[in-house]
């Protein structure tokens, strides 16, 4: 099979990132994207300083909502939430001898989703019916039967009980 050949690509890189850089809307989210990469690496750079550098890709960095000075950190689970929050006082200080100046860090859990679905038996089968006592069953109560007073109420239930045939 013969394809046709691919149009030669007409811009370079360099071009795209200059469209991006003076276009309106776009030009906005790459500086945005440019800037967690960067506090992303000096997050990294701070974490192995604190010989905390294994959690470094556990971790999704971000600036928390209506300020630049929150810095909000989103973790897979609770043992590195807890780790995290015991070095947050020297995690903002290597943070700003690296260069990168916040006030704060607010750490949270990512919520999990579920990996499993519960789906509805797709061979539904019909509901056994009952099949009365077996036999080391009937033998028990039967024995049950022959030590109990005969004018018992609890014999007569027995005697009921021994008596009801499987439906």
């Amino acid at each position: 099979m013969n394809f046709a050949p691919k149009q030669k690509r007409k811009q370079t890189a360099h071009e795209w990132v200059d469209y991006l850089r003076e276009s309106e809307g776009l030009g906005g989210i790459l500086a945005k994207t440019e800037d967690l990469v960067k506090v992303k690496s000096q997050l990294a750079r701070a974490l192995t300083a604190l010989d905390l550098g294994q959690f470094s890709q556990k971790i999704e960095a971000g600036w928390r909502q209506g300020g630049q000075n929150e810095l909000f950190l989103l973790v897979n689970n609770a043992s590195i939430a807890s780790r995290l929050q015991q070095v947050l006082p020297s995690l903002i200080n290597e943070l700003a001898k690296n260069g990168l100046i916040c006030k704060a860090i607010k750490v949270q859990v990512k919520p999990q989703t579920s990996a499993w679905d519960v789906k509805a038996r797709t061979d539904a089968r019909t509901p056994r019916k009952p099949t009365g006592l077996n036999q080391i069953a009937r033998s028990s109560w039967q024995d049950l039967l022959e030590k109990l007073d005969p004018e018992s109420s609890l014999r007569k239930a027995v005697e009921k009980l021994l008596q009801n045939k499987p439906k």
